[in-house]
This record gives structure tokens, C-alpha cells and sequence, in this order.
């Protein structure tokens, strides 16, 4: 008997208790908690795509009252808005539509002691991403925090935690035979959840080892 597949809604954990600290991550969690005890207002935390980054901007948001916002969406007018609770986060800085006059505006304000701003990027190398040699000056000033690459621990520990966040349950041989044979980063993991979520409701079976051996093939496909 064949089922469909249903694309049921699930919303991933993103609360401090949530986030799994690891030998890639320790660092940057614990300056985010640092907060206020900052040495400066303006922080640059960066991290491969799917690394954590949004999560722990989330607990920082939690922590502050900051807004949350995509930095491509930033404009003029709205700095101040945005900036109304005394905390922000802007995520994405380097992502193509980035009004760099603004950010320029909004980074001035927070050194001017308007309160605090944490932006995300995937990495800090400013070469060719701005065309305002003085905003990034002003992000090289920034306080750099960034995530490593994950080892096996926290592979596994992301691993438990989305299936966890599906309420699928999945032997820890499963989660072992996964570590030691999916693509070694982060972002690839809700992917490969994804895939083998479907793959699994759609047989009607368990996510085994079995079953991963079957559609690992099809993986390559999917990045």
C-alpha cells in the first residue's frame, strides 16, 4: 500500500534550551550570553550556511528584546524603527539588495551608543560585497564572533534534534550509520531529514538503516 506524502507543517525548536553546544559553537554561545558585558555595541557573527547562526541570533533576540529582521530588507526610514528597542538583528548582511547607505546610517547610530546590533553573514571576508569603503570599515570594527565547522558530536546531536523536532523517533545506529556517510555539513542536514521524513511516510516504514542505504543514491540529487 502506497501513501502520499503529506507536507505537514513543524516548527524547528529555536529556544536557548534547544541550542546544542559543541567544540565549533562554544565560543560564540557564550559571548551571546556575555550580553550586556559587550566590549563593544556592534557584533559580526559568522558561520557556514545552516550552522547555527539564526538560532543563536534568536536567543540573543530573546535575551535583548531586539527585532529581528533580513538585512535586504533594511531601508533608511527604517532604522530607527527597527532600532526602537535598543537591540537588532540583522541577518544576512551580505546578501545581493543590501541598501548599504542605510546599514552605513544604523551602524553609526548603535557606535553612537543607540543601543546594540548583531548581524549575521555567512563569513567575514568584506572583498567585493560592499561598494562603501567606510561601511566596511565600520564592520571590520565589529566584534567578531563565528562558528567552526561541526565535529561527529554535533552532527549527531542536530541529527536527533530535527527528527526530534518532526516527533520521529530513530535508532541511534540509524543516526551513526547517517554521520559517518552524509554530506559533513549543516545545512545538509534538514535535507536529508526532509528526504528521508517523505521517503519514509510514503513506504510506510521506519527510518532505518535499511531504508537510508536504499535512497542514499538519490541524496547527490538533492544538494
Amino acid at each position: 500500500m502506497i501513501q502520499l506524502t503529506l507536507d505537514l507543517p513543524f516548527e524547528e525548536a529555536m529556544s536557548k534550551e534547544d541550542f546544542i553546544i559543541s567544540g565549533a559553537n562554544e565560543q560564540a554561545f557564550n559571548y551571546i550570553q556575555s550580553w550586556p558585558q559587550w566590549p563593544a555595541n556592534v557584533c559580526l557573527l559568522t558561520g557556514p550556511s545552516g550552522s547555527g547562526k539564526t538560532h543563536l541570533s534568536k536567543i540573543w533576540a530573546a535575551r535583548t528584546g531586539a527585532q529581528h529582521h533580513r538585512a535586504k530588507n533594511l531601508t533608511f526610514d527604517l532604522t530607527e524603527t527597527w532600532l526602537q528597542t535598543g537591540a537588532l538583528v540583522l541577518e544576512d548582511i551580505f546578501m545581493p539588495g543590501l541598501d548599504e547607505a542605510a546599514l552605513f546610517h544604523l551602524v553609526n547610530m548603535v557606535r553612537g551608543g543607540q543601543g546594540y546590533l548583531l548581524l549575521t553573514a555567512e563569513d567575514s571576508n568584506f572583498d567585493g560585497k560592499t561598494n562603501l569603503p567606510d561601511l566596511a570599515s565600520r564592520l571590520r570594527a565589529a566584534t567578531p564572533i563565528s562558528i567552526g565547522s561541526p565535529d561527529d558530536v554535533l552532527l549527531r546531536q542536530v541529527l536527533v534534534k530535527q527528527f526530534s523536532d518532526r516527533q520521529i523517533l530513530i535508532d541511534e545506529k540509524a543516526i551513526d550509520y547517517l554521520v559517518q556517510r552524509m554530506e559533513r555539513s549543516l545545512s545538509s542536514i534538514r535535507i536529508v531529514v526532509d528526504l528521508l521524513d517523505k521517503e519514509a511516510f510514503s513506504r510506510g516504514k521506519a527510518i532505518t538503516r535499511h531504508l537510508i542505504s536504499e535512497i542514499m543514491p538519490d541524496w547527490e540529487q538533492a544538494f
